[in-house]
């Protein structure tokens, strides 16, 4: 290949070709915006065997496993997953690894698809590990490989920070050939993989003392890098806030780029403060640079100008150190807001109007079923975390007793029930509440854009495997009353969950329909609204489908381009206004 060859990747894209150049072997991951295009790109090469595992938890310890034989490997996930693939991770940071091992996180500033804003630099303060994190592209590819030396060097997983923007931003990339990176022997060590008490002793020296080796490589390594201008001012900056700072101070400012961002290098930071008049730590979510600074004994400013909350901006660096104002486009007009919303022909809409109708406490979940909280359905009273919905509910439902047994439910998706939703479910049976969890099985992970789960029977690369039976499975862990229901049929809906609502033992109702946007569903003919029949009653509108609009004048109107024909708001029509 032609090493000045270039292109223009996404940052994600960049990401999955830095580890087919770096020889990477074996990939596992489970999608999250902002990080799902890792492994979906990664998944087109051919030499990579690559994964969608059932959560970050398993992601982390396959990838550990497929290390452990000799191969390098990699396993992705958004911020919040690391939490979940947090109880391997720490351990890991003592076993240390064989084949390198690499670990991206994308942290979500801004919240644009995620329930928090964690800022995943302190996991590898906490987890004893070092991270990098690059700024554009071309370093999504080559920090991949450096990534990958370091790991293999210092025998550490090494974290690498993503972010929205950098995930999900273009820029050029310089093309290169995959490594022959030959497998490495496994060889028995109890003392190094076995992390019993007496064994992880040891291993915790071992873990200080590389990184203190750590810190020495970082005053000398290359992902880290001085780029000089105006001394009167110098910015310490990382990632895309440093695209931001040099795009708005320019040569007015020298900087110091941190592409190795844990452990800090002391020596460089020190010098690079003394040379310039005046030191700004700019960096998005916490104030971790700035603070391990000072505790350096160095002065400099940073979260006294700029917040701890969302995304910065190059004219917010700009109006904030320049006191620079830039003018933006006036509009002329207010630009309405856009919320989002459930998509026309959506098989959750009927589940959630008939929830919301029977005014159920409504225990949600993660996914894009999480918009059915929105008005007009107005369904769920909490989101909190994968699974969290039928651990939440059991809860609930022992400590509020029979009056809460019959007016509350769990929703999960069937993705997110494989995730962490069987544990809690199991939970429901062997402590014997009174719970009723409905599985919304739309047949695909939706809200991260129809990756394949282990319900579907399908892999990334779509070849046929083995379907869970979510019927089997409830019934296996002890679950009785398991009903599967059509969510587009309401009127059989409601009487479900009113039955399992009355009985008095576990239940499941399994609502059942194809996500609308799904390749293989087909769209029906669009309905139409008969303006002589409409009574303007405002039924249709309840449902919050996009496609319905309303006005006093001519009431009810359905938009032929967004409606898929599900006929559902034609159910809710008492006076058949609404016709195919």
């Amino acid at each position: 290949m032609n090493q000045s060859e270039k292109t223009l990747l996404l940052g994600n894209a960049a990401v999955a070709r830095g580890l087919y150049e770096a020889g990477c072997s074996f990939v596992s991951s489970y999608p999250g915006t902002p990080s799902t295009e890792v492994t979906e790109e990664v998944a087109n090469y051919p030499e990579v065997y690559a994964e969608w595992a059932p959560n970050e938890k398993v992601a982390l310890e396959a990838a550990f496993g497929a290390s452990l034989s000799g191969v390098r490997s990699f396993a992705g996930m958004k911020h919040v997953g690391l939490n979940v693939a947090a109880d391997p991770l720490f351990t890991m940071a003592y076993t240390g690894i064989n084949g390198g091992l690499v670990i991206a996180v994308a942290d979500d500033m801004g919240m644009h698809s995620s329930q928090n804003e964690q800022d995943s630099r302190h996991y590898a303060i906490s987890a004893k590990v070092p991270m990098v994190e690059p700024a554009d592209s071309e370093e999504c590819r080559s920090f991949v490989k450096a990534a990958y030396e370091l790991s293999e060097r210092f025998d550490t997983p090494v974290l690498f920070r993503l972010s929205t923007r950098i995930a999900h931003s273009r820029s050029l990339v310089a093309l290169a050939d995959r490594e022959d990176v030959a497998r490495r022997e496994y060889v028995k060590n109890p003392q190094k993989y076995v992390m019993m008490p007496a064994n992880a002793r040891g291993r915790h020296v071992f873990v200080e003392d590389r990184m203190a080796k750590l810190a020495e490589l970082a005053e000398t390594t290359g992902l880290n890098k001085i780029i000089p201008g105006d001394k009167k001012l110098g910015i310490i900056a990382s990632g895309i806030a440093y695209c931001y700072a040099r795009e708005a101070l320019g040569d007015n400012a020298s900087y110091l780029k941190l592409g190795l961002i844990h452990p800090l290098s002391e020596k460089l930071i020190r010098e690079f403060a003394a040379s310039v008049d005046r030191l700004i730590v700019i960096e998005e979510l916490d104030d971790v640079f700035e603070s391990q600074i000072k505790k350096m004994g160095i002065a400099c400013e940073g979260k006294s100008l700029f917040s701890l909350l969302g995304e910065y901006s190059a004219e917010l660096i700009e109006k904030v150190i320049c006191g620079k104002e830039t003018s933006g486009y006036d509009l002329p007009a207010p630009v309405p807001g856009r919320p989002p919303v459930l998509c026309p022909g959506c098989p959750h809409r009927g589940v959630f109007y008939v929830l919301s109708k029977l005014k159920l406490t409504v225990s949600g979940d993660i996914g894009c079923y999480t918009l059915g909280a929105l008005a007009p359905l107005s369904a769920l009273d909490t989101t909190l975390c994968m699974g969290a919905s039928i651990s939440g509910l059991h809860g609930f439902v022992k400590a509020g007793g029979e009056e809460a047994a019959k007016k509350s439910v769990a929703v999960i998706g069937d993705s997110t029930f494989i995730h962490s939703g069987i544990t809690g479910l199991i939970n429901i049976v062997y402590n014997q509440s009174n719970a009723t969890v409905m599985i919304l099985d739309n047949s695909i992970t939706g809200m991260t854009g129809h990756q394949q789960n282990p319900c579907t029977g399908k892999t990334l690369q779509n070849d046929p495997t083995y379907a869970v039976d979510l019927e089997a499975l409830c019934k296996a862990v002890g679950v009785k009353r398991v009903s599967v229901v059509d969510p587009f049929d309401i009127a059989a809906v409601e009487a479900t969950v009113k039955e399992e609502l009355a009985a008095n033992e576990p239940s499941v109702i399994i609502a059942r329909r194809p996500c609308a946007l799904l390749k293989s569903v087909k769209a029906q003919p669009a309905l139409k609204v008969d303006a002589d029949k409409c009574r303007r009653c405002k039924a249709c509108m309840k449902i919050g489908c996009p496609a319905i609009s309303f006005d006093a004048e001519h009431g009810a109107k359905i938009d032929f381009s967004l409606c898929t024909g599900c006929g559902l708001c034609e159910k809710l029509c008492k006076f058949d206004a609404i016709i195919g």
